[in-house]
């Protein structure tokens, strides 16, 4: 998969790993990186699907609508990336926190129902479910982070409560920061981010 590594300062903090939204690139969250956790090393990570062209980690069938067999089969593809470039470039594979924004978000979330383990810890921003009536794996101890908007076409509000109650039952502690917006991402909703990582990770 098409990526950056930039090793950080701190080679015993977190790895965040960055998973851009439809049509991005790996280049794209690295502000978000630096803002949320300036030590840490980054892997940063381009979807291998695309979409009229526009990267994408997984394939859609219509808006909100996904290929949930393609999803799974990508999450698998993500979570192998994942492992090799542990092995790669020397960090810690257990030690890994995701940020994701959007279509990067829910491949995020995908992960954390598909592969205990593969997450430390995630910061989804404006995430849907990846999948229903699946059984999740035991994420007690994960903390993870959702930014939601109250106006967000996408993702509604009640899209947000679900997966907040989903990851919630299966023991992650999580924690959603509500914007006054749509789908796009605020200045305000990195501050939080930021703001929760140092209390809940650092």
């Amino acid at each position: 998969m098409r990526h950056l590594f930039t090793k950080g300062t701190d080679l015993n903090a977190p790895v965040i790993v960055l998973f851009h939204g439809t049509g991005g690139t790996e280049h794209d969250l690295l502000p978000l990186a630096q803002a949320v956790a300036p030590t840490s090393s980054v892997l940063s990570v381009r979807g291998n699907v695309l979409e009229n062209g526009m990267p994408r980690f997984f394939r859609r069938l219509a808006e909100g609508v996904f290929d949930e067999e393609d999803l799974i089969y990508r999450t698998q593809e993500l979570n192998d990336f994942l492992d090799q470039a542990a092995a790669d470039y020397g960090f810690d594979r257990n030690n890994l926190i995701a940020i994701g924004y959007s279509n990067g978000a829910n491949i995020a979330g995908s992960l954390l129902f598909h592969h205990p383990g593969a997450l430390r810890g995630a910061i989804l921003h404006h995430p849907m479910v990846p999948r229903r009536g699946v059984k999740l794996p035991d994420l007690t101890g994960v903390p993870v982070f959702i930014g939601a908007g109250q106006n967000d076409p996408i993702c509604s509000p009640r899209e947000t409560e679900e997966l907040q109650k989903l990851l919630g039952d299966a023991g992650a502690s999580v924690a959603v920061h509500w914007e006054r917006a749509g789908h796009q991402l605020t200045h305000t909703e990195v501050g939080a981010a930021a703001e929760w990582y140092k209390q809940n990770i650092a």
